[in-house]
This record gives structure tokens, sequence and C-alpha cells, in this order.
């Protein structure tokens, strides 16, 4: 038995029979979100209670142990569907790249499957429950960086622009994401790294439709099927947010990585015996912000 078969094999007929057609295959303006007002509508209105909601708790007490299990019960939840999701899109993808070789499971109209396409739009709507990241945030009056905003917010817009343009490479982006959802959610040096490979893939994938159209044959292997806009779309949301994390890793980083050349952290400091004066007073305000810290 396949792990789709098994997992329909646990969902209701009378649910089968009753849900729509366009739920499980794109069709715009009658699948929901599936048209760009409705789309950017949501994102709008997502923005305008984040910042609503970060005014509002200016004057209030941050949530604390009240919301340790929602955000536990949050992230299993997300850890959990991404990796139910990302075998199903597996079990589909695999053999068409064993069958047809990588370029075609990339490139060719023949990859963008019925199934995939039901995965592609659940992965869509994941995009809009991961809002609820920033919502424990500002609950917890931490501060939104501007790539988590940006990230959070073009990631939904994304997935929309490739399901609307079909394109068949899309399940390499989407299926790193998955994978790094599964294993550590927002861990940086990983999310540098998928949207490199992605880079890469989806580069490709354009420059071989594009050599295609220009006639410059001979210098690829085929042409690659979807919309040019989707394309024009994936790779600037991409780049961008391959920009944004190696920015944000730099800035993350680098400082403490300098620290440590500088000797600030060397064990000759330690030789220099016990701190007195105003060194002992910034070295118990250090241990006290740290203890605070890690109580939180």
């Amino acid at each position: 038995m396949t792990l789709r078969n098994a997992v329909l094999s646990v969902v209701p007929w009378t649910v089968r029979d009753a849900t729509p057609t366009a739920w499980l295959q794109w069709t715009p303006y009658e699948t929901p979100l599936s048209n760009p007002t409705s789309a950017a509508a949501w994102i709008l209105f997502w923005l305008a209670g984040i910042f609503t909601g970060r005014a509002y708790m200016r004057s209030k007490a941050p949530f604390g142990k009240s919301l340790k299990w929602p955000f536990f019960a949050h992230n299993v939840l997300l850890s959990a569907g991404s990796g139910l999701l990302l075998a199903l899109v597996l079990e589909e993808i695999l053999p068409i790249w064993k069958g047809h070789g990588f370029f075609y499971a990339i490139c060719d109209k023949g990859a963008f499957t019925s199934k995939l396409e039901t995965y592609y739009i659940i992965n869509y709507y994941f995009k809009y429950y991961e809002l609820i990241d920033t919502v424990f945030l500002v609950l917890k009056k931490k501060p939104l960086t501007t790539l988590h905003v940006y990230h959070h917010s073009a990631t939904a817009l994304l997935c929309f622009s490739q399901l609307y343009g079909q394109t068949s490479v899309q399940w390499v982006v989407i299926s790193l994401n998955l994978f790094v959802h599964l294993i550590m959610r927002l861990v940086t040096i990983a999310q540098i790294t998928q949207f490199v490979i992605d880079l890469i893939i989806v580069y490709f994938a354009s420059w071989q439709h594009y050599a295609w159209k220009w006639n410059f044959r001979a210098l690829t292997c085929g042409d690659c099927a979807g919309r040019e806009y989707a394309a024009w779309a994936g790779m600037a949301v991409l780049t961008s947010y391959l920009l944004l994390f190696v920015d944000f890793y730099k800035r993350s980083y680098a400082p403490k990585r300098r620290a440590t050349r500088d000797g600030t952290s060397s064990p000759r400091n330690a030789e220099k015996g016990p701190a007195t004066g105003r060194d002992a007073s910034v070295q118990n305000a250090s241990r006290t912000a740290s203890a605070g810290d890690w109580k939180k």
C-alpha cells in the first residue's frame, strides 16, 4: 500500500465525496485563495493585524508560560504535517525522476501531476497557517525582523505564483522547505543552503527555457514547462531570500567570531584573576542578563 492510499484510508468516504474538486485541483477563482485579490488581501490583513497587535501589546505584559503548550502544539503540528507532506511529494516525484531523469522531473509538463498539484495546494495553505508564528512573537513581545515578516508573507505569494504558473520545478523548492521545517525550524544555515540549491536548479530550469526560446538549443537539454512570469517570480523571491538570510547570518554570527578572534573569550583572559570594581559590576550584570534569558 502506498502512503497516499494509507492516508486516504483514514479519511471517511463522506468527507472525500463532499470535498469539492476545486480543493484538489488548482482552479483559479474557484479554489480557495486562488485569485490574486484574495491572496493579497489575506497577507495585507495579516500585516495589519500584527502591527496593530504590536501597538496593543506595548502597554501589556508579554504572554509567557500560558503560550508554552499552544506554541509547542503549533510546532509539532507543522513539523508532523511537513514530514507527511514531504513523504507524499517524494513518493510521487521520485519514480518520475527515476523513470525519466532529473531534467524531465523539473522541466517537463508530465512532472506536474494531479497528485502533486493537490500536495502543492496543501503546501500553499500551510503557508497561511505558518503566519501564526508571527502571532506568537507579537504576544510574547519578541522583536519582528524584516526577514521574518518578508519571508512569511512572500512565501505564500510565491506558492500562489507557482501554482498559477504550473511550474514543474516547484517540487524542489517545496521539498527542501518541508525538509528544513521537519528537522529544525528556522535554522539559518539550513535555510541559506536551501535557497542556494533552490536558486541553482531554478536558474538552470529558467535558462533551459530561454535558451530554447532564443534558439541557443545546442546549450540546452530541452525546453522547460511553465509560464515565464512564474519563473521570474520564483527567481526574484528566492534571490531576495538568499540575500536577506546571508545578511542575517553575518549580523548574527560574524560579531561573535570577531570577538573570539580578538581574545575577548580566550583562556588568557581567565588567567588575569577575578575582576574587581567596574569590571566585576559589568560581569555580574552580564550573568544576571544571561540567567534572565535562560528562564524566559
